[in-house]
């Protein structure tokens, strides 16, 4: 099998879904399970499933295996196993927080996407060097208020947990004197 053919479908499949901050890693070094990892962002649940669906469907029209894909149910962050490379597609405050590229990111690949040449992200670049990544509202709202999103909560997640703990420890203000009608 020939790694750029399934690279190159990967990245399709991901462009025609309108995928932001696509980045592709060469692993060979790093690990004897896969030779590419490609990170991608998307911006609510609904796209990052329609990006993993965009990917199975174009990687498995070009003839290339699918071997898992995993996390579609809440589609926070889905990874897609195609064997030699392996597809990691997040919501930003997701990718901000496990910072794959730190992980993955010692050899960039540079591919074209849309139709020009594109520099990769590398792990040794410094945070304000990535032009392409600009944080989403949500991102910097949490950034100002000081706090770091967790996977699975979401700001004011906690606020409103508490809020209805409390109303259901509320005890019942009327009595049952006061419901029941008076006899004369």
């Amino acid at each position: 099998m020939d790694i750029r053919k399934l690279q190159r479908a990967i990245v399709d499949g991901l462009e025609d879904v309108k995928a932001h901050n696509i980045v592709v890693f060469n692993t060979e070094h790093l690990s004897p399970l896969f030779e590419r990892v490609i990170v991608a962002s998307g911006t609510s649940n609904r796209q990052t499933k329609a990006l993993a669906n965009s990917v199975r469907e174009t990687v498995k029209a070009r003839g290339l295996p699918i071997l898992s894909v995993e996390g579609a149910d809440n589609g926070e962050w889905i990874i897609v196993d195609c064997g030699a490379a392996v597809a990691h597609i997040m919501q930003p405050a997701i990718r901000d927080y496990y910072r794959l590229e730190e992980i993955w990111g010692g050899k960039a690949v540079k591919m074209k996407m849309d139709g020009q040449a594109r520099p990769t992200v590398d792990a040794a670049m410094p945070r304000a060097a990535h032009a392409n990544r600009k944080p989403a509202p949500k991102q910097l709202a949490i950034a100002k208020a000081g706090r770091r999103a967790t996977p699975g909560t979401r700001p004011g997640a906690a606020k409103r947990a508490v809020a209805a703990k409390k109303q259901s420890a509320k005890p019942a203000r009327k009595s049952a004197a006061k419901r029941a009608p008076r006899a004369r």
